[in-house]
């Protein structure tokens, strides 16, 4: 009896690469020695960027409105 030929697929996310982790960790070192250095000025960022967010919500909420109304 012949084999099976048998194909093998590399799993799914298994080829992690370095960069990424090395972007996330820099960016996250920079935030905190930015929270560190300058309390003040990175809690005014964090507002001004919730308010940024906020708005777009609402902007968004406000067109699902006028579609359905």
């Amino acid at each position: 009896m012949p084999k099976k030929n048998q194909t093998v697929l590399p799993a799914a996310g298994g080829g992690s690469s370095v960069l990424p982790k090395l972007l996330g960790t820099l960016l996250l070192l920079g935030a905190l020695v930015v929270v560190v250095k300058h309390p003040a000025d990175a809690a005014t960022w964090v507002q001004t960027l919730g308010t940024w967010v906020g708005g777009a919500a609402d902007g968004v909420a406000a067109f699902f409105q006028q579609l359905a109304g």
